[in-house]
């Protein structure tokens, strides 16, 4: 939430805070400037709703969704750079930092690579709180060996591959809130889900993730709490 920039606003930032409990919200990198990262604080405060950190690379153009080459300093000062720009706003209503999850691109690079991802749980563990990632990668594994809780997150309106991977678009879509629902369904009463070759996945996940800026996210987010409430 909060991917906005000065004039330039979308997503379904107010409608959703009704319906979720924490919001992943962007640090200024990819997106967000300072008066968006306060308005959305406030949101959030307003219902209550926790608020994570969303640090992505820095390439606002590109919306983070396009690689770079980093070392593993540079990708803990960018971290802790935007964490720390959040944490301002966070201060400044009274509310604490519920997690750490990088965005896009800067996700799956951190997934990949064992030596990226102690960067930003570095980051997480001067602040004491958990990492939000995909179970199973380096997410997982790094966490867990620095003694940094991790929550394994599902995705519901994007789809994976054959090897659990993500496959991230440039552009969002719309996602079928039935389709997204039923995955949220299966996961939690199996455990599993299908890749987009139908291949059957086994997914370990403590958090369901839904994106605001997909053009039906509302709905979506409606669907699949209805299912895990059912």
């Amino acid at each position: 939430m909060g991917e906005a920039f000065g004039l330039h606003t979308f997503g379904n930032d107010a409608a959703l805070m009704e319906i979720i409990d924490v919001a992943n919200v962007a640090c200024g990198f990819h997106s967000g400037d300072p008066a968006t990262m306060d308005a959305t604080v406030a949101l959030a405060r307003q219902h209550g709703v926790g608020v994570g950190a969303h640090p992505g690379l820095p390439d606002l153009v590109g919306f983070g969704r396009r690689e770079m080459k980093l070392t593993p300093d540079e990708v803990e000062s960018i971290i802790r750079y935007q964490v720390g720009a959040l944490t301002g706003f966070l201060t400044k209503h009274d509310v604490p930092l519920s997690h750490i999850k990088p965005h896009g691109s800067l996700y799956g690079m951190l997934a990949r690579d064992e030596a990226l991802m102690l960067g930003a749980v570095r980051v997480a563990r001067d602040y004491g709180v958990p990492v939000f990632g995909i179970a199973g990668t380096a997410h997982q594994s790094v966490a867990e060996r620095e003694g940094v809780a991790f929550v394994g997150e599902l995705y519901v309106d994007l789809d994976y591959n054959s090897d659990g991977g993500l496959i991230i678009l440039r552009q969002p879509h719309a996602t079928d809130p039935a389709a997204a629902a039923e995955r949220a369904r299966r996961a939690v009463a199996e455990g599993t889900i299908l890749a987009n070759d139908g291949t059957v996945l086994p997914m370990t996940f403590g958090s369901i993730c839904v994106h605001s800026d997909t053009p039906n996210a509302v709905e979506v987010a409606q669907a699949v709490r209805a299912a895990i409430a059912a």
